[in-house]
């Protein structure tokens, strides 16, 4: 496999839309509401908002640069809207009315003439023809005038410089700036069809590249991607290559709805599990993606927004303060052993199924990340009332989980364990008994339900009740561990995980990734390779998430085995003393008409060349070569070479060659051969050659991975020093497709040429 981040288009496909097009509107609104938009015909679209303050305000946007596609899809940046005509018929309900003071305004954001920064806000009702509900609008951006009463209030737009423009949307009972609630939460929509763009700005550049279809899966999130039209975000999943599963994650912090209480709003039943924004976009996206030729896994987590969450649904520590994530803010963990958020949660779940079967889907459904949670000095989150009562009133303290338990402490950990398998199994009947067949998904996080720190911390976090057959398959993540580099710790907890609950790989997904912040987007290189580890090892490998693929150009792709054919045997015969061994490099050298050169390495590492054919002795060296060259296909497929010459790391002590500086996370070193400032990767070391020593003491706590590295068991401490001492072989193919040997050349002595060339493989 192989991956690149794509940092713009080259020569790839490029194909146009219309400005305007309905797929790459989108939305942005403050918390506490909720808004969505889907398309609704190729030139149509529809905002649903659910309003519970006054001040709430929903935005429908135009970017004058496409910050969210992929950047092999994105359309191009047009600032310059002067030769634009927009109309669409409007069509609202439980909104502002045209007509109305803080009715629908369009908000245009740029620059004037003069390049000073500038809002113009555009009334629609005074280009409207029509009724306030349902009128057809025409805006001709050469000749739009702000303001509320024309002409006496007209302020010309200036449309030459846009970095965006936005059509607000409020509650009939809007009152700007009041945070205060509304007698009752509100519900609206509308419609803007017949979208058109006339004049000679009015077609855009589109990227329109299709990535080959590959073994990879996506995952993705709402709470990532609920501003985005379902039809642009599946385009991206397409349009790069991702089909057959998709890993959708329905998220903790916007699909609710809320009730107040007080000043306060909670989630809620009342109506529903879902609010009508959310439940418009999944349906939406449910249909896309089945179109498409889509199966989704529907993921829900224990997790929850803090703010909505009802207090005694909380994990609570021992001192009573609520189990809350690292997220800003922050999110909360529903207590396993509380009947009312429980049943919340099988409602969610049967809602969200039902959107999938209404869609003709197959139901297929994971639980997602259950856990009890851990702060993040060790303290675990059992204390809340519900699970105190469920363990006899009692407990006793767990001051944490790092230390050493005693017989008490960890017997209240496997009575935990077994009260979350309780309400995972519980989860699963629901669903069930609403649909009668469901294909059931466990996710489990390493790092958390498995923490070496923490090695008790799995009877109540993976517990035994979870073991096959209890679910369908078992999903196992683990990017913490990817992303520094820690394979040994991934290699061990995924042996536990495996062991622990009985799910053979045949049985198991990977999801790989993935990468929060865009300035750490070098993460993507570990997280190809630990999908490339995982592909074959397991019946399905997700990148995580789509969102962040999208972000940084993350573009997956197979690679044709032909290319990187290599046969991991080494080449039969022995060098003779008059091999030759030619190490090259590449440099251009431009001279100066004074006679001064100016030179460029274009490699950063010499490329050896080799002529073996002083080794071919006999009538039976020249057979086994002609073998050996034909079961190549020429310089086709690779091999290994034992170079006499530069085969080992030194005296071969452990201390032989620096490989690396410990930083108390990173386990996987790779192999490498100092010569002087320079350094040569080793991706072919000999079995059972290679010696470590982390600080000068020797280790054999290590496995030696594919690729030529190093993967030791524990990370070495911060600033400690791990070298290796190996020995390695060259990876070589032969330099022609043909090979010339006779029996007169042999007979008189003289030994035929069989060049080989080293290859790259890192």
């Amino acid at each position: 496999m192989g991956y690149w981040l794509t940092q713009a288009r080259t020569v790839q496909a490029d194909s146009v839309i219309s400005r305007f097009d309905p797929r790459f509107w989108t939305v942005n609104f403050p918390r506490p509401m909720m808004a969505s938009v889907v398309t609704t015909a190729p030139d149509a679209l529809r905002v649903d908002a659910v309003f519970y303050r006054k001040s709430d305000l929903a935005g429908l946007i135009w970017e004058a640069e496409d910050n969210i596609d992929h950047p092999l899809l994105a359309y191009e940046t047009a600032r310059d809207f002067r030769d634009c005509v927009l109309s669409f018929r409007w069509r609202s309900d439980g909104v502002r009315t045209l007509d109305a003071i803080d009715g629908p305004t369009l908000t245009i954001e740029g620059r004037d003439a003069d390049g000073a920064p500038r809002a113009w806000y555009v009334r629609l009702w005074n280009y409207a023809i029509g009724t306030a509900r349902d009128a057809q609008v025409t805006l001709d951006f050469a000749h739009l005038v702000g303001g509320f009463a024309l002409p006496q209030e007209a302020d010309p737009v200036w449309a030459g410089d846009i970095d965006r423009m936005f059509i607000s949307l409020v509650a009939p009972g809007y009152t700007e700036g009041d945070d205060g609630l509304l007698a009752d939460p509100a519900e609206g929509w509308c419609e803007l069809s017949g979208i058109a763009c006339a004049g000679a700005g009015a077609v855009l550049a589109i990227g329109d590249a299709i990535v080959p279809e590959h073994a990879m899966r996506i995952a993705s999130g709402y709470d990532d991607s609920y501003h985005l039209t379902p039809a642009r975000l599946l385009r991206n999943a397409f349009q790069l290559g991702y089909r057959g599963l998709i890993d959708h994650y329905v998220g903790m912090s916007h699909y609710f709805r809320l009730q107040a209480n007080g000043p306060d709003l909670y989630v809620s039943l009342t109506g529903g599990a879902l609010n009508a924004a959310c439940a418009a976009w999944h349906r939406d996206f449910s249909r896309r993606a089945r179109a498409l030729g889509y199966d989704v896994i529907w993921s829900l987590s224990y997790e929850l927004f803090d703010q909505y969450c009802w207090n005694d649904w909380k994990q609570r520590a021992w001192d009573g303060s609520p189990a809350l994530t690292g997220w800003e803010p922050p999110s909360t963990l529903l207590s396993p052993a509380h009947t009312g958020a429980m049943a919340y949660l099988r409602a969610v779940a049967v809602a969200f199924i039902a959107l999938a079967r209404e869609s003709g889907m197959p139901a297929k459904f994971q639980v997602g990340e259950p856990w009890w949670w851990v702060t993040a000095d060790g303290r675990p989150c059992l204390y809340d009332d519900a699970a105190k009562a469920a363990f006899g009133d009692d407990p006793v303290e767990i001051a944490s989980v790092r230390g050493t338990l005693d017989d008490d402490q960890t017997a209240l950990l496997d009575t935990a364990g077994a009260l979350l398998a309780q309400s995972t199994a519980a989860l699963i009947d629901a669903l069930v008994a609403a649909f009668t067949y469901v294909e059931t998904y466990l996710l489990a996080y390493l790092p958390s339900v498995l923490d070496p720190a923490a090695p008790e911390i799995r009877r109540a976090n993976l517990p035994t009740g979870w073991a096959a057959p209890a679910f369908d398959v078992l999903q196992l993540e683990d990017y913490d561990w990817v992303t520094r580099g820690n394979s040994g710790a991934s290699a061990a907890a995924r042996a536990a995980a495996t062991a622990r609950l009985g799910y053979p790989e045949a049985e198991q997904h990977y999801l790989s990734g993935f990468v929060l912040n865009p300035e750490d987007a070098d993460q993507w290189r570990a997280i190809e390779a630990a999908a490339d580890a995982a592909r074959g090892r397991v019946a399905e490998t997700f990148v995580w998430a789509l969102p962040q693929v999208m972000r940084d150009g993350f573009t997956h792709f197979d690679e044709e085995t032909e290319v990187q054919a290599f046969d991991d045997i080494l080449f039969p015969l022995a060098l003779g003393r008059e091999a030759e061994v030619a190490p090259g490099f590449s440099t251009a050298i431009v001279t100066s008409a004074g006679g001064h050169e100016r030179r460029n390495a274009s490699w950063a590492e010499a490329r050896t060349r080799y002529d073996v054919g002083p080794g071919v002795r006999s009538e039976a060296d020249i057979a086994t070569l002609l073998a050996f060259f034909r079961a190549r296909m020429g310089s086709a497929r690779g091999f290994r070479l034992r170079d006499p010459f530069d085969g080992n790391s030194g005296a071969g002590s452990a201390i032989d060659q620096q490989i690396g500086i410990g930083d108390g996370a990173a386990t996987r070193f790779a192999i490498v051969k100092h010569y002087g400032a320079h350094q040569r990767r080793i991706t072919r070391p000999v079995a059972g050659s290679v010696r470590v020593a982390v600080d000068g003491d020797e280790t054999t706590a290590f496995t030696i991975e594919r690729g030529g590295w190093i993967a030791l068991d524990a990370p070495p401490a911060t600033g400690a020093a791990v070298t290796a001492g190996f020995a390695f072989d060259v990876p070589v193919r032969f330099a022609e497709d043909q090979l010339s040997v006779t029996r007169a050349t042999f007979l008189a002595g003289a030994a035929p040429s069989v060049p080989l060339i080293e290859l790259r493989e890192d």
